[in-house]
């Protein structure tokens, strides 16, 4: 009962999409463990409660399975049209009456509730000045991916679910991974619907919708047809970090594609060649090459998809270039030609691609096989012959 949560310390993070920073809120140590204990409690009770089309931050529930589904979907359903929809700053702007309100439909020990109130009034702390927090809940604390689910579980999923989907005359599929969704619908008319309701159901919970990033596009295995008698290029759009598109099989058949987004790849480009730029004197040669490679394996462990082939090798030649270029950089004397550097990535086990994660949205999903191995078992071998300094 006397437990009092702490100011959360305030901390900014490059965006993909923009030059804006996104805001964290980094809490103490102790709060983290109360954090931890309040998720144990809460997540058991909303998790036989949430929707199928929910995949954010979910036991047993990744980026994989969502995208993988929505391009099934695309590609087995009669989906015409999809909505890109996007929620302004949602966790900066989350109406704390209202989320209490819907725990309250689950939780009823005054208790707990205090305590959750409690977190949510704690306060953001930011050049040593310390601001109250009315709204929000703030991105980085334990907590907030569980409170954003329930949140938008009452404001979206269960609205789609009993309002908008049996309106429809044709059919309709949600797809919502945290703040972030998309919509397929199989006609035109009922996707621009749902896009002007959309807009007033966020505002009746004190949400905003990003116009610029909303819209609805023709996408499905007639778009391409369609704006080819137009002149145009078909449509595509961009969710959890993949550009979707319309591509063709070997046959000439219409298939859902997917490829990293140009935005993320600059910026993981970007991010991985300041890090290279900033750390290539803190460490010796063979730790900076492991730590080096263990970042592009990051990567491709999240992109090296069905259809992405182009772009991971584009992402590997990239960081093998700005890798050799800032070791180079080191001294006046030119450390490596690419005869030496290329024995030396051989030697340390540099990654190769891989289709790691098989979605063919041309099969059934109950035959779907995805690789259990991780890129790290390919190759286990040590860096050697580095000539360390």
């Amino acid at each position: 009962m006397a437990y009092r949560p702490r100011p959360k310390r305030r901390t900014y993070v490059s965006k993909t999409d923009s030059d804006k920073k996104r805001p964290l809120g980094i809490s103490t140590f102790e709060d983290k463990i109360v954090e931890q204990a309040t998720k144990r409690v809460l997540e058991p009770l909303w998790e036989p409660l949430f929707r199928d089309c929910s995949y954010g931050y979910r036991p047993e529930r990744n980026v994989h399975q969502c995208i993988d589904r929505l391009g099934r979907t695309i590609q087995q359903r009669p989906v015409n049209q999809v909505v890109e929809a996007d929620i302004r700053g949602f966790f900066d702007h989350v109406n704390h009456e209202w989320l209490m309100k819907f725990v309250e439909q689950r939780v009823g020990d005054p208790r707990v509730l205090r305590l959750l109130r409690r977190m949510l009034k704690s306060g953001i702390m930011e050049d040593g000045l310390l601001q109250a927090t009315e709204e929000g809940t703030p991105q980085g604390s334990i907590l907030s991916p569980l409170l954003a689910n329930i949140y938008l579980h009452y404001v979206l999923d269960l609205w789609f679910d009993k309002k908008v989907e049996p309106a429809c005359e044709g059919q309709a599929y949600l797809f919502r991974y945290a703040d972030d969704f998309v919509v397929c619908f199989q006609y035109k008319q009922e996707a621009e619907q749902f896009q002007a309701a959309l807009k007033e159901r966020l505002e009746n919970f004190d949400l905003e919708m990003a116009e610029e990033k909303t819209r609805t596009l023709a996408f499905g295995r007639y778009a391409r047809t369609n704006a080819q008698q137009r002149g145009e290029k078909p449509g595509q759009f961009e969710f959890l970090g993949y550009t979707f598109y319309c591509g063709k099989t070997r046959n000439g058949h219409f298939k859902v594609k997917r490829k990293t987004s140009r935005k993320k790849m600059q910026h993981a480009v970007a991010q991985y060649s300041e890090w290279i730029k900033r750390n290539r004197h803190r460490y010796r040669t063979a730790e900076l090459i492991a730590r080096a490679r263990s970042r592009v394996v990051g990567h491709l462990n999240s992109y090296a998809i069905t259809d992405n082939s182009d772009r991971c090798q584009e992402f590997l030649h990239l960081a093998t270039c700005k890798l050799r270029k800032w070791l180079n950089r080191r001294s006046q004397r030119r450390s490596y030609n690419w005869d030496t550097f290329n024995e030396v990535l051989r030697s340390c086990g540099w990654p190769e691609f891989a289709v790691y994660h098989e979605m063919s949205p041309m099969r059934p999903l109950s035959n779907v096989h995805v690789r259990s191995r991780m890129w790290e078992s390919r190759s286990s071998g040590s860096v050697r012959g580095t000539g360390t300094n």
